[in-house]
């Protein structure tokens, strides 16, 4: 049993992973619930915060609450909630790789075999964590109190799979990343993929369209299906060899796996691809080499390019006739 010591938490007397109780303050007066929650419990995701909430586990003067609900001065609030369980907010000392950096955004470059945020079944070494640790050094002692107060939780208005590497925007703030969204459901937002694909692909270019959905009980879960979801991807050849083509991807659409699906669906399976049926190799030769878009804030366009990674050109060995 430990007790909060600042003025706003003195009456805290609860364990760690137990209860909690706050009284709300003249300058916190007019706060969201959820926003409240935030501030006392920075360490936490947002997802962790109203998960407990929706589950009725937070009380505004003796009643459940809603995430919501607005506060006044004097108000209580109660929550049960386990603050020990490593979230996306649970900081993490993992080298990430920061190519631009301001108020609003960063650009990263996310190495493969790590995901972006935690899961059901993973919940620590994510690019989330690392991001966390970074962005909040006072949050990097998360067995003690936290002092109250405002942190930078990486928002991410786009994903990359798993083992997919490269180029990914992330928002440091509920704003940016409403923006930032906005955009990428707008197609405001362009980018590119390189792959190293099976087969030598006849087309130069070619147009995928092929609706993407969910098989339940059966793998891959996601798959090309024809009650799926509209998906298009643009595909350009960049150089063949005897069995494998070097192609550049361009995503129209934003479904699951859907460059990976794509490809499979046209016979030329991403190497080292093994869900979709793709060639033995070292890791999944997909990376996310261009982002380009319109800053959310200063509406300045910003670009960025990324090298296809060692590993991956290493699989493209220039032997033999190319063309």
């Amino acid at each position: 049993m430990w007790r909060f010591t600042l003025r706003d938490l003195e009456h805290s007397t609860e364990s760690p992973t137990g209860a909690y109780s706050f009284v709300v303050e003249s300058e916190d007066a007019g706060r969201r619930l959820d926003e409240f929650l935030e501030l006392r419990f920075p360490w936490l995701s947002r997802m962790r915060l109203r998960a407990a909430i929706g589950r009725g586990n937070c009380w505004v003067n003796g009643e459940c609450a809603d995430r919501g609900r607005k506060l006044y001065a004097g108000d209580t609030v109660r929550i049960l909630i386990n603050t020990l369980v490593p979230t996306g907010m649970w900081p993490e000392p993992l080298p990430v790789e920061v190519l631009y950096e301001d108020a609003w955004l960063a650009v990263v470059l996310k190495p493969a075999g790590m995901l972006i945020h935690p899961t059901r079944k993973v919940k620590t070494g994510t690019l989330a964590n690392a991001l966390a640790w970074l962005w909040n050094p006072r949050l990097r002692n998360v067995e003690r109190p936290q002092p109250p107060g405002p942190a930078i939780r990486p928002g991410f208005p786009h994903r990359l799979d798993r083992e997919t590497s490269g180029l990914l925007i992330v928002a440091k703030n509920q704003m940016t990343l409403r923006r930032l969204a906005r955009a990428f459901s707008r197609r405001e937002v362009d980018k590119r993929y390189t792959a190293i694909v099976a087969g030598r692909v006849a087309s130069d270019e070619l147009e995928v369209n092929a609706r993407i959905g969910r098989v339940p009980g059966e793998k891959p879960y996601w798959r090309a299906v024809e009650n799926g979801k509209p998906a298009t991807t643009r595909l350009r050849v960049l150089k063949r060899k005897a069995a494998l083509s070097l192609v550049e991807l361009e995503p129209l659409t934003g479904r699951t796996n859907q460059l990976r699906i794509h490809c499979a669906h046209i016979g030329h399976p991403i190497l080292g691809d093994a869900l979709y049926g793709g060639p033995p190799a070292p890791r999944l030769c997909l990376h996310a080499t261009m982002l380009a878009l319109r800053h959310p804030d200063t509406g300045q366009l910003l670009r960025f390019e990324s090298e296809l990674p060692r590993e991956i050109q290493a699989c493209f060995v220039e032997t033999g006739e190319t063309s």
